[in-house]
């Protein structure tokens, strides 16, 4: 592993896409969105991306010139276009669509279609709690997980995000896949040359595996519930967008030359129209100090809420560097 200063790792990523041809704004928004993801320790979802857009780049599967445009359907809905570039800019874009509806009418929800994969959805919802306002962002992926009592998969890991803003505590930032585990980190495991716990995926004859290279499939998270949280998901982020869904998404990792046409949905929503934004923000951090009095089952443990200790993760990260795998590290060294 080799430990990178954030700022030498967001400039050495953004480096990389410009080389090939991405627009400097676009091209911040990934490396911004990716670094995100690697100072909160979820890896999965950070620069080990970064070959993997470049091939689908190069291959035709991602735009680099693409500029998405919008369209308000009504004070409070909207549909951005993203024209097949990249998701992480495209989405951002949604977000803030959402964010300018919500000041001004209380709500905002914006549909997003013609996108790629946008990288960690936490990054979104927190650009609304940094607004004081409520975030709530979902998005599909290509057929990997199976339906519960299912032997083929037919819904991606689909994930969902919320963020909450507070007052003197952090925002509560909940990100999460409708699968055991995002596919993200079988890859990232395969990477480090780690093996992963049973439950995680399935290989070919549908029984769990602790190698990650022999995974085909993975596991929705808590049965029944999960997957019903995934089709859930799907119905905002493709029928509502008009994208493919389930089985009919093209895969991430085949087909480089197909445009992904993905879909996203995000919505804010400005919590002064219920209440007092003081007070709710005062409440939140006031639930959250309880929460961490609450006994835990082990003394040399205290309970955290959602999004706490990716929040110390980053702080330590942003203190002492990010390590990364050498090959990832040195893909950027020698493409930037």
């Amino acid at each position: 592993m080799i430990t990178v200063p954030a700022d030498e790792l967001l400039s050495l990523t953004k480096d990389v896409f410009t080389r090939y041809h991405v627009p400097e704004p676009v091209a911040h928004d990934i490396s911004t969105v990716l670094v995100h993801a690697n100072l909160r320790g979820v890896d999965s979802h950070g620069v080990m991306r970064v070959e993997h857009y470049i091939n689908r780049l190069i291959e035709g599967g991602i735009r680099a010139d693409a500029t998405p445009d919008y369209n308000e359907t009504s004070p409070s809905t909207g549909i951005v276009n993203g024209h097949h570039g990249f998701g992480h800019s495209i989405a951002k874009e949604g977000m803030n669509r959402a964010i300018h509806q919500a000041k001004q009418h209380g709500i905002g929800s914006i549909a997003v279609k013609n996108s790629s994969h946008c990288g960690a959805l936490s990054f979104f919802v927190q650009q609304a709690a940094a607004e004081k306002l409520i975030g709530i962002a979902m998005s599909h992926t290509d057929a990997i997980v199976v339906p519960y009592g299912g032997a083929k998969p037919y819904f991606g890991t689909n994930p969902l995000a919320f963020g909450f803003p507070t007052n003197e505590e952090d925002p509560v930032i909940l990100d999460f896949a409708t699968s055991t585990v995002a596919l993200g980190k079988i890859l990232d495991a395969k990477e480090k040359q780690q093996p992963i716990p049973h439950g995680w995926g399935v290989n070919h004859n549908g029984q769990s595996t602790t190698i990650p290279e022999e995974v085909v499939s993975l596991t929705p998270f808590g049965g029944p519930k999960g997957y019903g949280l995934a089709m859930v998901v799907e119905i905002f982020s493709a029928l509502l967008t008009g994208a493919a869904f389930g089985p009919h998404v093209s895969k991430m990792y085949d087909d480089y030359h197909k445009n992904r046409e993905l879909g996203h949905f995000f919505m804010a929503i400005d919590p002064s129209k219920f209440i007092a934004v003081e007070t709710f923000t005062a409440r939140l951090d006031t639930m959250i100090q309880e929460l961490r009095q609450v006994p835990a089952v082990t003394t040399e443990e205290r309970i955290y809420v959602p999004g706490e200790l990716e929040k110390i993760n980053e702080r330590e990260r942003l203190a002492n560097g990010i390590p990364l795998p050498e090959s990832v590290y040195h893909f950027l060294k020698q493409n930037h």
